[in-house]
């Protein structure tokens, strides 16, 4: 009898502070720029990182890694690795989906959750998904949520992003 074929989920946290004044007067132009969801927000202060700290890529690159049994973003990406200094997002994603598929996996959605009272994350949601989609291979889709003034990224410290994947093994 052969075993069924079931797909595998798998979920992901990823917590990024903005940028402090030290690193943006560090910054070439007074401010870290700010990346997310694979996309640059003019005007608005960047998140701190090794990367270039988008939370929403992050996130989904690892939930692929859990859904897949990979390891997770800091094996595969940590911070001893140089080359990943300032690294894209999308980069990041789009090598996730490579070693997920390497492993035996084809991705089959992404799902993330934006938490953070700005940027306003509506207006370009759309932009926004098309640029994770096609880093990932595969459906993603972002939706954006305040935390009500609460917490971490209530009083606007920071963004967080959750998100799940779904993979299915290669036949």
């Amino acid at each position: 009898m052969t075993e069924p074929v079931l797909p595998r989920t798998g979920i992901a946290v990823d917590v990024h502070a903005f940028a402090d004044d030290q690193e943006c007067a560090a910054a070439e132009d007074g401010l870290v720029p700010l990346w997310l969801a694979g996309l640059y927000w003019p005007g608005e202060r960047g998140l701190s990182g090794h990367s270039d700290g988008d939370v929403v890529a992050h996130a989904a690159a690892d939930a692929l890694f859990s859904a897949a049994g990979c390891g997770d973003l800091g094996s595969n990406f940590g911070v001893d690795r140089p080359d990943m200094k300032g690294a894209s997002g999308l980069r990041i994603l789009a090598e996730a989906a490579e070693i997920v598929s390497r492993a035996g996996f084809t991705p089959g959605n992404i799902a993330v959750q934006l938490v953070g009272q700005k940027p306003k994350f509506a207006p370009r949601r759309d932009e926004a998904q098309a640029a994770l989609t096609r880093a990932a291979g595969c459906s993603v889709t972002v939706s954006a949520t305040t935390s009500d003034h609460l917490g971490f990224t209530g009083r606007g410290e920071g963004l967080t992003a959750v998100a799940t994947a779904l993979v299915v093994p290669t036949p």
